[in-house]
């Protein structure tokens, strides 16, 4: 499968500053709750010259025969966790990343952050039914934005058991229900909602929001269509949601997110290529999976792959995926996938039509400019 990974230099990145990805959005075109159902969500055909606005339903019609769709089947879990330090002092933390054992790297929010070989109690502590965490440093080193803890809950729960059985769904920041403490009235919602139906391997602390409006009606559709499907991991981190902040591109720090590729879909890759099918990625946590295979030939590990205009895709040729925040890396890769002026364009369409954006929002349908 090695023919799949071209050989290539990486042209000069055309120039673009942050600004260049700003627009102003009207809070009310931030959804704040999902679809009554899955596939009615709105879909912005942005394929042709003039956009074409449909429902998501729609989107087998729009695939062709031998066409691949690439989804990605990261779970997010429970990682937003509340509790208090020895002082009685109120903290939050969002589990990042599980380790080896009962090691975990996560955010810690805090008025003042406690000293390494501290002990935190989270959802009341061991002795109030919760479990108590150890702070050991910080990650990735000793001047790393996140803290390693080690967990101890009962005997025998994994940092998998204890954030489901205490923690709670970490919603975006610009879905603004979810209070101090956790309480939210429509948690039961989020639960099945902000989880694709096919998600199934636990470690992500964001939904890969493109896949969310996938029901069982369309990937029904989609194979009796002749379209094929596989699966990557990239399990999502926190990063996804943080601004960038300077305005030369090249002096941005991206964050890191794990990745996985399964034989079966680096053979079902292969396949499509050999039929002359597209690869269709379901959102840009795909895009990235499979373009960092493209770029280092390893199936799984870390990427930081920043994908912005002037880079040179090796895989992917179609793109679902929901609008985004402005500024955002996800807005350059997205301007990077259809051309700047394309989507800046559609972005203007978009909200003139008054698609709903963001997590729960609305999804477009984009081709790889040439």
């Amino acid at each position: 499968m090695t023919d799949l990974l071209p050989s290539f230099d990486q042209p000069a990145p055309i120039a673009h500053t942050l600004s260049d990805f700003d627009f102003a959005l009207p809070p009310h075109l931030i959804a704040q709750h999902p679809t009554p159902e899955r596939s009615a969500s709105r879909l912005l055909d942005g394929r042709a010259t003039q956009p074409v606005d449909r429902i998501f339903k729609e989107l087998p019609r729009l695939l062709r025969a031998g066409d691949l769709l690439v989804f990605n089947d990261t779970r997010v879990v429970k990682a937003r966790v509340f509790g208090e330090k020895a002082s009685g002092g109120k903290l939050e933390l969002l589990i990042e990343r599980v380790l080896t054992g009962n090691e975990v790297v996560a955010h810690m929010k805090v008025s003042k952050k406690p000293l390494p070989g501290a002990v935190v109690h989270l959802a009341g502590g061991r002795r109030g039914g919760g479990f108590d965490a150890l702070l050991l440093g910080r990650w990735p080193d000793e001047n790393g934005p996140l803290f390693r803890f080690a967990l101890h809950g009962a005997a025998g729960e994994t940092p998998y058991d204890l954030m489901e059985r205490h923690g709670h769904l970490p919603l975006p920041p610009y879905i603004e229900r979810q209070q101090q403490g956790g309480h939210d009235p429509d948690a039961a919602e989020d639960t099945e909602r902000y989880q694709t139906v096919f998600a199934r391997a636990p470690g992500a602390v964001a939904a890969p929001t493109a896949a969310l409006h996938f029901d069982d009606a369309v990937l029904t559709d989609l194979a009796a269509r002749g379209i094929e499907r596989a699966s990557v991991t990239l399990h999502v981190g926190a990063g996804t949601f943080q601004p960038v902040k300077t305005e030369n591109l090249a002096e941005h720090q991206m964050h890191h997110e794990w990745y996985d590729i399964p034989l079966a879909t680096l053979a079902a890759l292969e396949r499509c290529r050999q039929r002359g099918g597209r690869v269709v990625a379901v959102g840009t946590t795909t895009v990235r999976t499979l373009e960092s295979w493209a770029r280092t030939g390893q199936v799984s590990g870390d990427t930081n792959i920043f994908i912005t205009p002037g880079f040179q895709f090796a895989v992917v040729d179609v793109l679902v995926t929901n609008f985004h925040l402005p500024k955002s890396t996800l807005m350059m890769l997205v301007s990077a996938f259809a051309g700047y002026a394309p989507v800046m364009g559609l972005y203007r369409h978009a909200i003139a039509q008054q698609y709903r954006f963001f997590s729960y929002g609305d999804a477009m349908l984009l081709e790889r400019s040439s």
